[in-house]
Protein backbone atom coordinates (compact mmCIF):
# COMPACT_ATOMS: atom_id res chain seq x y z
CA UNK A 1 0.00 0.00 0.00
CA UNK A 2 1.05 3.23 -1.04
CA UNK A 3 2.15 5.95 1.98
CA UNK A 4 3.04 9.57 1.93
CA UNK A 5 5.80 10.01 4.61
CA UNK A 6 6.63 13.38 6.07
CA UNK A 7 10.30 13.84 6.56
CA UNK A 8 11.57 17.38 7.88
CA UNK A 9 14.60 19.63 7.27
CA UNK A 10 15.06 20.17 11.07
CA UNK A 11 12.25 20.40 13.64
CA UNK A 12 13.09 22.69 16.19
CA UNK A 13 14.30 26.10 15.41
CA UNK A 14 16.56 28.72 18.01
CA UNK A 15 15.17 32.13 17.56
CA UNK A 16 18.71 33.07 20.04
CA UNK A 17 18.20 36.07 21.98
CA UNK A 18 15.89 39.35 20.68
CA UNK A 19 14.66 42.61 22.54
CA UNK A 20 10.94 42.74 23.56
CA UNK A 21 11.10 46.09 21.57
CA UNK A 22 11.21 43.88 18.56
CA UNK A 23 8.85 40.53 20.20
CA UNK A 24 7.54 39.55 16.90
CA UNK A 25 9.94 36.05 15.74
CA UNK A 26 9.04 33.93 12.57
CA UNK A 27 10.85 31.36 10.76
CA UNK A 28 10.01 28.70 8.34
CA UNK A 29 10.07 24.34 8.97
CA UNK A 30 10.32 22.89 5.47
CA UNK A 31 9.66 19.49 4.37
CA UNK A 32 9.61 16.52 1.87
CA UNK A 33 6.65 13.97 1.05
CA UNK A 34 9.22 11.08 1.04
CA UNK A 35 6.54 7.88 0.29
CA UNK A 36 4.76 6.87 -2.72
CA UNK A 37 1.05 9.01 -2.21
CA UNK A 38 -0.06 12.40 -1.72
CA UNK A 39 0.63 14.17 2.34
CA UNK A 40 -2.12 15.86 3.43
CA UNK A 41 -1.64 18.32 6.91
CA UNK A 42 -4.78 18.21 8.84
CA UNK A 43 -3.76 20.78 11.28
CA UNK A 44 -0.79 22.75 13.24
CA UNK A 45 -1.62 23.25 16.64
CA UNK A 46 0.75 25.19 18.65
CA UNK A 47 1.12 24.77 22.48
CA UNK A 48 0.00 28.53 23.36
CA UNK A 49 -2.12 31.45 21.52
CA UNK A 50 1.46 33.65 21.35
CA UNK A 51 2.29 31.08 18.21
CA UNK A 52 0.98 30.64 15.41
CA UNK A 53 1.59 28.08 12.46
CA UNK A 54 0.45 28.46 8.46
CA UNK A 55 1.19 25.60 6.54
CA UNK A 56 0.72 24.14 2.68
CA UNK A 57 -3.26 23.41 2.68
CA UNK A 58 -2.69 21.37 -0.48
CA UNK A 59 -1.93 18.04 -1.25
CA UNK A 60 1.69 17.45 -1.67
CA UNK A 61 2.72 15.19 -3.95
CA UNK A 62 5.54 12.40 -3.79
CA UNK A 63 8.72 14.61 -4.06
CA UNK A 64 7.41 17.95 -3.24
CA UNK A 65 8.24 20.09 -0.61
CA UNK A 66 5.73 22.10 1.86
CA UNK A 67 6.64 24.85 4.31
CA UNK A 68 5.18 25.43 8.31
CA UNK A 69 5.39 29.46 8.68
CA UNK A 70 5.70 29.84 12.47
CA UNK A 71 5.28 33.42 14.18
CA UNK A 72 6.29 34.17 17.50
CA UNK A 73 4.53 37.04 19.61
CA UNK A 74 6.20 37.78 22.72
CA UNK A 75 3.74 40.65 22.74
CA UNK A 76 2.75 41.44 26.34
CA UNK A 77 4.94 38.62 27.60
CA UNK A 78 7.78 38.96 30.56
CA UNK A 79 11.43 38.51 29.06
CA UNK A 80 13.17 35.17 29.82
CA UNK A 81 13.49 32.16 28.07
CA UNK A 82 10.95 30.16 26.16
CA UNK A 83 10.57 26.72 24.29
CA UNK A 84 7.09 26.33 22.15
CA UNK A 85 5.57 23.05 20.29
CA UNK A 86 3.64 22.75 17.21
CA UNK A 87 2.24 20.01 16.85
CA UNK A 88 1.78 18.61 13.24
CA UNK A 89 -1.36 16.28 12.09
CA UNK A 90 -1.08 14.70 8.76
CA UNK A 91 -1.98 11.53 6.91
CA UNK A 92 1.42 10.74 6.27
CA UNK A 93 3.70 8.33 8.33
CA UNK A 94 4.39 9.36 11.36
CA UNK A 95 0.87 10.91 11.37
CA UNK A 96 2.00 13.52 14.42
CA UNK A 97 5.22 15.11 14.20
CA UNK A 98 6.36 18.12 16.95
CA UNK A 99 8.47 21.25 16.15
CA UNK A 100 9.69 23.25 18.44
CA UNK A 101 10.56 26.92 18.43
CA UNK A 102 12.93 28.08 21.44
CA UNK A 103 14.39 31.75 22.23
CA UNK A 104 15.14 34.76 24.96
CA UNK A 105 12.99 37.67 24.99
CA UNK A 106 15.56 40.33 26.71
CA UNK A 107 14.10 42.92 28.25
CA UNK A 108 13.84 46.46 26.09
CA UNK A 109 14.65 50.10 26.35
CA UNK A 110 12.31 51.50 28.76
CA UNK A 111 10.74 54.82 27.17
Amino acid sequence: MADPVISFEKTEHQFGSFSEDNPIQKCVFTFTNTGDAPLIINQAVASCGCTVPKYTKTPIRPGEMGTINVTYSGKGKFPGHFKKTITIHSNAKPEMVRLYIEGTMTEGKKK
